[in-house]
């Protein structure tokens, strides 16, 4: 088997685990961002996110481009990192489902979390041993804002610790998890859920799917967990609604930008979780991307059409 060249804009700890996954390919490490040249005889380019969100996007490469390429791998699921004319040329495959347990599990760690105040429970001294008000997340809904590999990870581990499910997704297909509700609109949803996890990717159709309307209607003390893209709530409303309690607490790992600018009430706001789009940074995350990458590897060398292809009009 003929050994192919592969250019990656991954960090070495990525690189050593594709090579591991999948041998008879040389992989040449090459600068994030728009290539301004790639190594000779590369088919393959593992992409890196080109911005952060809220970042700039660089224009086309002034000549070259694509460089003889076959192939585009993104490291992301969703496509708002990279510039439309990336998707012009050879086909692209996403990584669908390479953080969909990490993800799921910070999920649920952030709804424990709220219901036993974790880490407020914790003391110093005796002074302070006063038992504290703690609640189940037994018996509680969850819903689901978009339900691909996030949903389908969530869900039952969801189900398992005893929490109802209800989820909105674009396509009228049956939820491959048994027993989970479909709500009828993101309003209903909201209206019946205890914590609600973003899942979907930034599309048109998702930009401030979270505003005033959408929490207006939220069931008091909602607790709204971000682990999809920051572009998907009004920043403002969502400031209002924890302000005035409507929404109990928020839990985000992602923002609109990233960072936040130093002086973001996020930081300092006593109903906000904040963490810096950490979520998915997991040693599984890399093993499932190699794994996936490993996969569609072989179907490129026998010809057989990818899995994964990124479809533009569903924007993932």
């Amino acid at each position: 088997m003929s050994r192919l060249r592969v250019a990656s804009q991954l960090p070495e700890a990525f690189n050593s685990v594709f090579a591991a996954n999948t041998p008879g390919i040389e992989i040449v490490p090459v600068p994030a961002g728009p290539p301004a040249a790639l190594p000779d005889a590369a088919e393959i380019l593992v992409a890196a996110p080109f911005r952060k969100a809220g970042g700039l996007l660089t224009p086309k490469p002034p000549a070259g481009w694509p460089f003889d390429l076959k192939w585009i791998q993104l490291v992301s699921v969703g496509i708002d990192f990279y510039p439309d004319w990336l998707f012009d040329g050879p086909v692209v495959t996403s990584a669908r489902g390479s953080s969909a347990v990490a993800l799921a599990e910070f999920a649920l760690a952030a709804i424990l979390a709220s219901a036993k105040r974790l880490p407020d429970i914790w003391i110093d001294s005796a002074d302070k041993w006063t038992a504290q008000p703690l609640k189940l997340i037994e018996g509680t809904t969850l819903g689901l804002i978009g339900f691909g590999a996030i949903g389908e990870a969530l869900a039952p581990r969801a189900q398992a610790l005893g929490l109802n499910v209800i989820a909105l997704r674009r396509s009228d297909l049956p939820f491959p998890v048994p027993g989970v509700a479909r709500a009828e609109s993101v309003a209903d949803l909201f209206a019946a859920s205890d914590h609600v996890v973003l899942a979907a990717p930034a599309t048109d159709d998702t930009h401030h799917i979270v505003n005033r309307e959408t929490l207006a209607r939220a069931k008091p003390g909602l607790h709204l967990i971000n682990v999809a893209r920051g572009a998907l709530i009004d920043d403002n409303a969502l400031l209002e609604a924890l302000d005035d309690g409507r929404v109990g607490q928020a839990t985000l790992d992602v923002t609109y930008p990233e960072p936040l600018t130093p002086d973001h009430r996020y930081y300092t706001h006593p109903r906000v979780r904040l963490s810096p789009h950490t979520s998915v940074h997991t040693p599984d995350t890399r093993i499932n991307l190699a794994a996936r990458f490993a996969e569609n590897l072989a179907r490129y060398r026998t010809g057989v059409p990818l899995a994964d292809v990124v479809d533009l009009t569903r924007g993932y």
